[in-house]
């Protein structure tokens, strides 16, 4: 019996370790930041690092700012240059979570620290990108007491949430968003936009190709975030 037990031991152990190589190979095959996204991060004075955020501070006296999680098994510093257009056009502070893995399923409740580290900011919004505004998503529906709304690209409304107060963006070849989608308000649809362009990490695998550019369809993502913010303070 005890025989019988050791090899069973071995046998799990051994599957354990198996799998966990397997699932760290998984995760170091992510898509980088490009030198778009890099160029950002150096040269921004109003940028900084907070152990796992990159902060970037409103240019004006502001009590808002939005918490983004990155989307799956992309490197968090892709989206700089689209936080950064919506840092200056909309006058609020953007906070960059970096997840572990790349993921932010790993750590969806991140914004409860991060609610907790900044007492001078009254206004929270939250969302993200793909995998990275589900999670958000998840969290706003769960914290409606502490999100003001959510910000969802390439994503849609995940959990029991007012569509009044969240903001869907989507390109119109991202029809696997679409077709998720049971809820009218709110929603912008971006003619020749794709699912990777809302970052700078270059081409995703299945994604098709856009007919616009990366730096045109985040310009109309960061004229829709500042509408609905606006329509928000009213």
């Amino acid at each position: 019996m005890k025989k019988h037990l050791r090899i069973a031991l071995i046998a799990i152990t051994a599957l354990i370790i198996l799998l966990g190589g397997a699932f760290l190979i998984y995760a170091s095959d992510y898509y980088r930041a490009d030198d778009t996204a890099i160029a950002v991060m150096q040269s921004d004075s109003d940028l900084h690092i907070q152990d796992n955020l990159v902060v970037l501070s409103s240019p004006v006296s502001s009590d808002t700012a939005l918490i983004f999680y990155p989307g799956a098994k992309v490197e968090y510093l892709a989206y700089l240059p689209l936080l950064e257009k919506i840092r200056e056009s909309c006058g609020i502070t953007c906070i960059l979570v970096e997840m572990p893995f790349n993921m932010a399923i790993f750590d969806k409740n991140a914004a409860d620290e991060i609610i907790n580290q900044f007492p001078e900011i009254r206004n929270w919004y939250i969302g993200g990108h793909s995998m990275g505004g589900a999670m958000a998503s998840d969290y706003a529906s769960k914290h409606q007491e502490k999100v003001k709304g959510q910000i969802l690209l390439g994503a849609y409304i995940y959990g029991d949430y007012p569509e009044e107060n969240a903001l869907t963006v989507y390109g119109t070849f991202n029809t696997s968003v679409e077709e998720k989608i049971n809820y009218t308000e709110n929603i912008v649809v971006i003619e020749g936009g794709n699912h990777a362009q809302f970052g700078n990490y270059g081409k995703q695998k299945g994604d098709p190709d856009a007919t616009i550019s990366s730096e045109e369809q985040q310009n109309i993502t960061v004229e829709a975030i500042g509408k609905f913010l606006a329509d928000r303070k009213q």
